[in-house]
């Protein structure tokens, strides 16, 4: 596995398509737990933006906090973050350009009429110049709705 692959169990990506649909025409929001490049659970964040939540999110230094908290007691770290784009292509935008943290994995899924589809992964380049797409690496072992999952 390279460093720009990330291992997003199929629970955990229902779980995110799921996020995404009901909360639209809003953008989702939530932080990915696990270790190395594993994802292991996701914590739906609240949509917090003045902006208006049907383009942009915002997480919240608490929710930040609350996700560090909540990985630990699943034993894992942050990983990185997930997001919604609502009738937009699953790719980031300058807001997420000017938002990222580098070594975080950035998934995008795209719902087009409340209707999950392409999901996507980006890591932010070391010079903070763009993102550069990874790629999703199956777990075979994971497909299990019983996994540890970490709501909110």
């Amino acid at each position: 596995m390279t460093d720009r692959q990330l291992v997003l169990p199929p629970f955990v990506e229902r779980e995110i398509r799921r996020h995404g649909e009901e909360t639209y025409p809003h953008e989702c929001c939530g932080a990915l737990v696990g270790q190395g490049r594993r994802v292991a659970a996701r914590v739906a964040l609240p949509n917090t933006t003045e902006e208006g939540p049907r383009r942009r999110f915002l997480v919240r230094p608490s929710d930040y906090r609350l996700a560090e908290e909540q990985a630990r007691e699943v034993g894992g770290e942050l990983l990185g973050f997930y997001h919604s784009h609502p009738d937009h292509p699953a790719r980031p935008s300058q807001y997420d350009l000017d938002h990222a943290w580098p070594t975080f994995a950035y998934v995008i899924i795209s719902v087009a009429s409340g209707q999950a589809g392409d999901i996507t992964v980006w890591w932010l380049k070391d010079d903070r110049s763009t993102f550069q797409e990874g790629e999703f690496h199956g777990d075979q072992n994971s497909d299990s709705d019983t996994a540890p999952a970490v709501h909110r």
